[in-house]
């Protein structure tokens, strides 16, 4: 028994120090490896293996996994334990991999090679930081691609289509395959060279393929000073020094326009390395595509991010590298950047041009300018206009026009080469930017711009549409720019060419010209078909022309234009110069923001008190002659002119005191009370003092006219009140009383009399009005009159209420031969008369009688 004890202990004790010796070099190997390879993932891979060894144990049977290991090994003491490197490890995963990527190949699931796929290529970084990469992993991606190729080329000739999520995958990995295998490009042409030689050499070359760009930032490290002004240079993964030459350059941009609209990426940091990029380049190839990767970066600065604007200094820096673009260009006119160009994938060589032919670069000149333009009104819708700031910003126009100018001459001489197939809408759409520019400014600023614009443009460069000389003379450069449009556009650009023409020419004062324009366009009919901003340009040029009708004199035709916009009561919102939230409206945030979006910069506005007393002062031109009119002869019918205006009277009416006016509003409302008693000076001398006029052009010329006016206006009022009071007036007791001539009051009153708005001859013999006396009516017969005109009224409308419902068939309810109509021959409130009340109804005709309201007038 002792011995067998003590051999027992002997034995364990051996099996013991074997197992000390065999876990100790376990641990030596383990520690050497784990010296060689990055922490993280071997803690994370070594915390795999370890639960796939247990089993997947979770729970009590995790904890008696020391016994079960125990009891193994002492069954199997003999048998020596088998140990794993990481890198077989993974390498042994990365077979797992193939080999799902071979099954989904085999039954064409392309989701599932999508999938597998990534997982391959996370897989082989991790292999491939340190060594290049598996051979197997070539033989993979190589297949993958021959059978990529297959199964496009058949699914063009095959008429079963795909499901969507197959499809979807095969799309995906279309990219994907392009884009990974452009690094292993040498691995995989020795592979298809000799697939067995390639699998079965074992020699290793020293060149390892280009690593995949990280998605972590770059580190910086020390070095030499010298090499940079602070002694740092940018490294990537691995410590090597990202190294900006000339033959890195498309590489580098490749990568930069990869990482384009993904998180975290830092636009700074790519827009400073393609500015020292554009430092090394050195053929024009070169610079052109780094600027125009350069100036798409800076625009993306204001993407997808809380800034509402582009900063002045990025704004700048865009447009200076946008003339440096046009510089390059025009030095090599065997290069063009034209939207319909195939993106170069080659990184390595450059694009040679065929002899005879030039060198297509894709991108979009007109789409650059466009986003300049589009960035500076925004900043200018942002920054408060009664600043300093905005003034300094404003000045950046003229920086922009010269682009705009420079990007039109550049597509016309695009446009002579046919072979570039350049569409017709790149010129539309830079001339249409050029016009609003200019189209809403006086003819002295506009020369100045293109002055200052022609001057900045090299003498040898010309424009077929706006040659040089015509630059001067500003009315007929809009008429040219407009007519292109008219001549090569269709819908929307036409019709916004078309509006900021007449805008011009209404703010010229060429009313007649405006006015015929705007109506022979027919745009008022179709103009609810456009998009809102052309709608904007509608109601200000509307606008204009109403103002330029006033200037003329013309008050009639001002109100009657300008009474659409200010009638409304929402000339902010019209105009684009304002947002009116109401209190109870029912407007989303986001239907809030694009409203704010398209409010215009404030150099465009319009101002909004000017127009107002534009509008009240035509108004009350028109109004008070209108209620004295009515009011002496209460037999004609009222109507009413300006809605807004009665009412602003009505209310300033009603005040028990009114004191000096305070505003625009007090002074109108003062002055044509003033007007209505016949004090007509002091009618004149409220309205000149209004300190608005002062804004216009010929503020003293708009002055004598208004005075004109309200002269001509108080005559005509005096003759409507007092007419019913004389037999004979004496027209030079008229031209005393309002100092005009007598010629003036013999053409007023002739103009009265010829519209029958005055029951009264003129005699021209003896200059004498002689008034006609008519049937005058009672107080009692004109209210009669007044009661039986509204009755009607309701009836009519009644009638045409009932119509609406029926639609048309208001008869149908009638009857053949017996009663007809709701109501009709039977008591009741639903119309006709109660039998008990009249006689019997009279048949025939249409038997409605207006409803209650009818049966109630009829009784």
């Amino acid at each position: 028994m002792s011995s067998r004890f003590f051999a027992a202990g002997e034995s364990s004790s051996e099996s013991s120090s074997e197992e000390e010796e065999l876990y100790s070099d376990e641990e030596k190997e383990q520690k050497s490896e784990e010296d060689s390879e990055d922490d993280s993932d071997d803690s994370d891979e070594e915390e795999e293996s370890s639960d796939e060894e247990d089993g997947g144990k979770t729970g009590i049977s995790k904890f008696l996994k020391d016994q079960a290991s125990s009891e193994g090994e002492s069954s199997d003491d003999d048998s020596p334990k088998l140990v794993k490197s990481a890198k077989n490890k993974r390498l042994e995963e990365l077979d797992g991999v193939i080999k799902l990527i071979d099954n989904a190949v085999k039954i064409n699931d392309w989701s599932s090679i999508s999938t597998e796929f990534d997982k391959l290529n996370r897989q082989v970084v991790k292999i491939a930081a340190a060594d290049k990469a598996p051979k197997q992993y070539i033989k993979t991606v190589s297949d993958l691609e021959d059978f990529m190729n297959e199964t496009i080329a058949k699914q063009k000739v095959s008429t079963k289509k795909m499901n969507a999520t197959n499809a979807k995958g095969l799309n995906a990995m279309k990219q994907k395959i392009k884009r990974n295998n452009r690094e292993y490009t040498t691995e995989i042409e020795k592979y298809k060279e000799d697939k067995f030689d390639y699998m079965m050499s074992d020699e290793e070359e020293d060149s390892i393929p280009a690593e995949k760009p990280s998605s972590k930032r770059d580190i910086y490290v020390m070095e030499t000073p010298g090499e940079d002004d602070q002694g740092f240079s940018t490294v990537g993964r691995g410590g090597r020094t990202l190294q900006y030459t000339p033959e890195s350059i498309f590489a580098h941009l490749r990568t930069i326009t990869e990482s384009r609209g993904k998180k975290n990426t830092d636009r700074a940091e790519q827009i400073r390395i393609m500015e020292r990029l554009f430092a090394v380049a050195v053929t024009p190839y070169q610079r052109i595509r780094v600027l125009l990767t350069l100036i798409s970066t800076r625009f993306d600065l204001t993407s997808g991010s809380s800034v509402t604007f582009m900063s002045q200094e990025q704004w700048k820096s865009a447009e200076q590298e946008l003339g440096t673009l046009f510089e390059v260009l025009e030095e090599n006119r065997n290069m063009v950047v034209v939207e319909n160009a195939e993106a170069w994938d080659d990184d390595e060589k450059p694009p040679q041009p065929a002899p005879g032919e030039k060198l297509k670069i894709p991108g979009s000149l007109v789409s650059i300018v466009e986003r300049l333009d589009d960035e500076l009104t925004r900043s200018l819708q942002h920054i408060d206009p009664h600043t300093a700031e905005y003034i300094e910003r404003l000045s950046d126009e003229q920086a922009l026009y010269n682009k705009v100018v420079r990007a039109m001459l550049y597509v016309e001489e695009l446009q002579k080469d046919a072979k570039l197939e350049i569409p017709q809408e790149n010129a539309n759409r830079i001339v249409m930017r050029r016009v609003e520019h200019i189209y809403f400014k006086p003819s002295q600023v506009v020369n100045i711009l293109e002055e200052n614009a022609w001057n900045s443009i090299p003498s040898q460069f010309d424009s077929k549409i706006t040659p040089r000389g015509k630059a001067q003379d500003i009315a007929t450069l809009v008429q040219i720019l407009c007519t292109y449009l008219f001549e090569n556009s269709a819908d929307i650009i036409r019709g916004r060419g078309y509006l900021c023409l007449v805008y011009f020419c209404a703010l010229h004062d060429q009313y007649y010209r405006a006015r015929d324009m705007l109506l022979m366009s027919h745009l008022q009919e179709t103009i609810g078909n456009f998009d809102i901003s052309t709608q904007i340009l509608f109601n200000r040029t509307l606008v204009q022309v109403g103002l330029c009708a006033f200037r003329a004199g013309l008050v009639y035709e001002s109100q009657n234009t300008l009474l659409e916009i200010c009638g409304s009561g929402r000339q902010k919102e019209l105009l684009a110069q304002g947002v009116m939230i109401q209190r109870y409206s029912q407007v989303t945030p986001e239907q809030e923001r694009l409203e704010r979006q398209r409010q215009l910069p404030f150099h465009m506005h319009i101002n909004l008190e000017l127009l107002e007393c534009v509008f009240l002062t035509c108004s009350m031109l028109l109004e008070i002659p209108l209620l004295a009119q009515t009011g002496s002869s209460p037999d004609i019918k009222k109507r009413v002119i300006s809605k807004n205006y009665r009412r602003l009277l009505e209310f300033h009416e009603r005040q028990i005191f009114t004191g000096p006016p305070e505003n625009t509003r007090d002074h109108i409302m003062q002055a044509s009370r003033a007007l209505a008693a016949g004090e007509w000076k002091k009618a004149v001398e409220l309205i000149n003092s209004i300190k608005i006029w002062e804004l216009m052009a010929q503020s003293e010329k708009i002055k004598a006219m208004l005075s004109e006016q309200i002269q001509e206006e108080g005559l005509r009022t005096y003759l409507f009140t007092y007419a019913p009071f004389y037999d004979t007036l004496a027209v030079s007791t008229l031209a005393a009383m309002f100092e005009i001539s007598e010629r003036k009051v013999a053409a007023v009153v002739s103009k009265m009399i010829s519209h029958e708005e005055l029951a009264a001859a003129l005699d021209q013999v003896n200059s004498v009005i002689i008034f006609r006396k008519g049937v005058e009516l009672s107080r009692l017969q004109s209210l009669a009159l007044t009661l039986s005109d509204k009755a009607s009224g309701l009836i009519e409308a009644n009638e045409r209420t009932l119509e609406q419902r029926t639609q048309g068939t208001a008869n149908a309810f009638e009857r053949q031969g017996g009663r007809g109509g709701r109501g009709g021959g039977r008591g009741g409130a639903r119309g006709g008369m109660r039998s008990d009340r009249g006689g019997p109804r009279t048949r025939g005709g249409q038997q409605f009688g207006g409803g209650a309201l009818g049966g109630a007038i009829k009784a």
